[in-house]
C-alpha cells in the first residue's frame, strides 16, 4: 500500500477517534470510567490523536507522526488486553501495526527529519 495513502487512512482514524474523545461522546466517557481512567485523561488522549492526525497529513512529519502514534497504541492494546476486551484488542493491534509500518517504511524521512533538527 502507497504510505500516502496509509497516512491518510490513519490520519482518518486517529482523527475520529480524537475527536470522539475531546466531544465527550457518551460510549467514550463510559470506556474510560470503566477502565479506571479520568476524564482528564480522556481528553489528553483525545488531544494527542488528533494533534497526530493532523501530524500525518504533513509528508515531513507524517514518517515520525506514525511512529509515535504507533507507540500511543500500545498503551490501547494494553489497556483493551487487561479488560478482555478482545475484538478491541484486535483492532488496536492492526492500527498500531499499521502505524509502526508506516513508520518503519519512512525510516530515511525520520532519519533526515532528526538530521535537520540537529543541525539548527
Amino acid at each position: 500500500m502507497n504510505s500516502r495513502i496509509l497516512s491518510y487512512i490513519l490520519a482518518l482514524i486517529f482523527f475520529a477517534s480524537g475527536g470522539a474523545k475531546l466531544l465527550s461522546l457518551p460510549f467514550e466517557v463510559e470506556a474510560f470510567a470503566r477502565w479506571g481512567y479520568s476524564i482528564e485523561f480522556m481528553y489528553f488522549t483525545g488531544a494527542i490523536e488528533l494533534v497526530g492526525a493532523l501530524g500525518l497529513l504533513l509528508p515531513r512529519l507524517s514518517s515520525f507522526t506514525s511512529l509515535c502514534l504507533g507507540g500511543l497504541m500500545l498503551g490501547a492494546i494494553g489497556t483493551h488486553l487487561a479488560h478482555n476486551e478482545w475484538l478491541m484488542f484486535s483492532v488496536a493491534s492492526a492500527i498500531a501495526v499499521a502505524a509502526f509500518w508506516r513508520g518503519w517504511s519512512g525510516r530515511d524521512e525520520i532519519r533526515q527529519l532528526i538530521t535537520t533538527l540537529r543541525c539548527k
